[in-house]
Parts: structure tokens; C-alpha cells; sequence
């Protein structure tokens, strides 16, 4: 079974952007083939889960994860920071052998 872990910081910042969302939305990322560093995460917002999609969720944020974007995922954290050069989610890849510097790509 595949683990990614949402932080209390992800969670919370997740909760605030379904808040303007249809009641029942829910938080994809995935893993697509792009990026400068080959892959890269996108984030959408959807409201019917897959029936072979991960959920993952803490303190009622829901976020969704597709079986191909899984084997890319497992192991990971996903965060949020604010920091001085802006907000945005932050995701620990264990499987990511470099990253750019946008935070948004990652090579395996």
C-alpha cells in the first residue's frame, strides 16, 4: 500500500482553498512528464474520486492521487510553506534524485 503524508500546515491551507470550491472538493496532484528537471507536479481540484485513485487525508483536507502518479509519490510529504519568497505547496519526494529550482519539478 502506498503512504504520502500530508503535514497540519498542508492540511490547514487545503481546507481554506476547498472553502471556495463546490462542498465535496477535493485536492489531485499528479505526476506529469514535463517540467525542467522531467517531471512535474500539477495541481487540480475535482469533485468525484476514481475508484482506483489514493486518498489521502488529515483534518478534513482530502487530496487525491492517480495509480500512475503513486509509484512516483510513494514515501512522499506533501507541506505548505510561506516563507519569504512566497507560499506554496512544498513535496518531499524520496524517489526525486534532483529538483529545480521552482520546487514544482523533479527528476528520478
Amino acid at each position: 500500500m502506498a503512504e504520502i503524508t500530508l503535514t497540519s500546515s498542508a492540511a490547514r491551507r487545503i481546507n481554506e482553498i476547498m472553502a471556495a470550491e463546490p462542498v465535496g472538493s477535493m485536492l489531485r496532484i499528479s505526476v506529469n512528464g514535463g517540467g525542467c528537471s522531467g517531471f512535474q507536479y500539477a495541481f487540480d481540484v475535482e469533485t468525484r474520486r476514481q475508484d482506483d485513485d489514493l486518498l489521502v487525508e488529515r483534518d478534513g483536507a482530502a487530496v487525491l492521487v492517480d495509480q500512475v502518479s503513486i509509484q512516483y509519490m510513494d514515501g512522499s510529504v506533501i507541506d505548505f510553506v510561506d516563507d519569504l519568497i512566497g507560499q506554496s505547496f512544498k513535496i518531499e519526494n524520496p524517489h526525486a534524485t534532483a529538483s529545480c529550482g521552482c520546487g514544482t519539478s523533479f527528476s528520478l
